[in-house]
């Protein structure tokens, strides 16, 4: 069923979703037609991973197109609603990116978008599947030719993209070569995406895994747990800082004293060239209710003020190897600029 899990996929007059928010308990999907439902999904987590947002970002410009014609909207409406969907998470510099590359065709008609959007997502399949290999050669190649225990954080899987995966991409190919004993899922707060998503896709897959808390990653790899961890990204900066859910740069510090690689996998639309360093990556604020409640009840006294990054950014200097769907850059080791 794992080749099976597509996260995003046009209908004909929508896009139909995974609704992320509900798994692991229940498998439901949610068809978007109009901006406001679309920038909702976006900001609710019901769509979430950089490549997955990128291509979600792409057909909601169609959206917004069929949204226009049928609302009649005024002059201006329609871009307006084009720049809320692009800004819905400003850390991902993929889902701007998706709304970037199929704006130049608005004026050619929706179906245009629509061709252009679906090759956005045809791509990122194809890329994902070469990230697995690059990947898995590259660690193989230092780690040993041997089944491994990988540490990941977060979701980058199928659910994250279009399809296969990123960093679960690499786990999936290592499993195919019969070289994975065992996966560590950090559990990933503050919504717990690693036990509810990448648990998930790992059953699905039939890999072994575990699922710890975030506090105990460390101690996992400190403890000589763990050979390599592989991560995704949201935003990587031209000099390589990478920015990923919370809670990764604390994997890439036990991994530095270790001695082990800390990877990140990502597609190449996730660098920023733009942006020279982390310092200069937004890094969104959620709802404090995410971390001071849970499902209803408080966690915390009332009137607790929470502290609620949704993303961290680890140095460069910790960042072993980048895999991208065009091979390996070894970042830390400055063998190969970004630039």
């Amino acid at each position: 069923m794992a080749d099976d899990i597509q996260a995003l996929a046009w209908t004909g007059d929508g896009l139909r979703l995974i609704d992320q928010t509900v798994l692991p308990g229940r498998l439901e999907h949610l068809v978007v037609r109009d901006t406001a439902t679309l920038v909702e999904a976006i900001q609710r987590l019901v769509v979430r991973g950089a490549p997955a947002l990128g291509v979600a970002g792409a057909f909601g410009v169609a959206i917004a197109m069929l949204e226009a014609e049928r609302e009649h909207w005024p002059d201006g409406e329609r871009a307006a609603a084009i720049a809320r969907i692009r800004s819905a998470r400003p850390t991902a510099v993929n889902l701007a990116a998706g709304v970037d590359r199929v704006l130049p065709l608005v004026g050619e008609g929706t179906a245009a978008v629509l061709a252009e959007a679906q090759a956005l997502l045809d791509e990122d399949v194809r890329g994902n599947r070469a990230i697995g290999a690059f990947g898995a050669d590259w660690i193989l190649a230092r780690t040993g030719d041997r089944p491994l225990r990988v540490l990941t954080h977060c979701n980058a899987g199928a659910l994250a993209t279009a399809g296969w995966g990123t960093a679960l991409g690499v786990v999936r190919e290592l499993h195919d070569r019969n070289r994975l004993e065992l996966v560590y899922a950090d559990e990933t707060r503050p919504l717990l995406q690693g036990s509810r998503l990448t648990a998930w896709e790992l059953q699905q897959a039939g890999i072994a895994y575990r699922v710890q808390t975030d506090g105990a990653a460390a101690g996992t790899i400190l403890r000589g747990l763990v050979d390599v961890a592989v991560i995704g990204a949201d935003r990587i900066a031209a000099n390589g800082d990478t920015a990923n859910k919370i809670g990764s740069v604390g994997v890439a510090l036990a991994c530095a004293d270790a001695g082990i690689p800390f990877v990140v996998a990502a597609p190449w639309s996730t660098i920023d060239l733009d942006t020279p360093s982390g310092a200069g990556i937004p890094i969104e604020e959620r709802a404090a209710d995410e971390v001071l409640t849970w499902n209803g009840p408080a966690l915390a006294p009332e009137g607790a003020r929470a502290h609620n990054p949704a993303f961290d950014v680890t140095p460069a200097r910790l960042v072993t190897a980048l895999v991208t769907e065009t091979g390996v850059l070894e970042v830390s080791a400055g063998r190969t600029p970004l630039t």
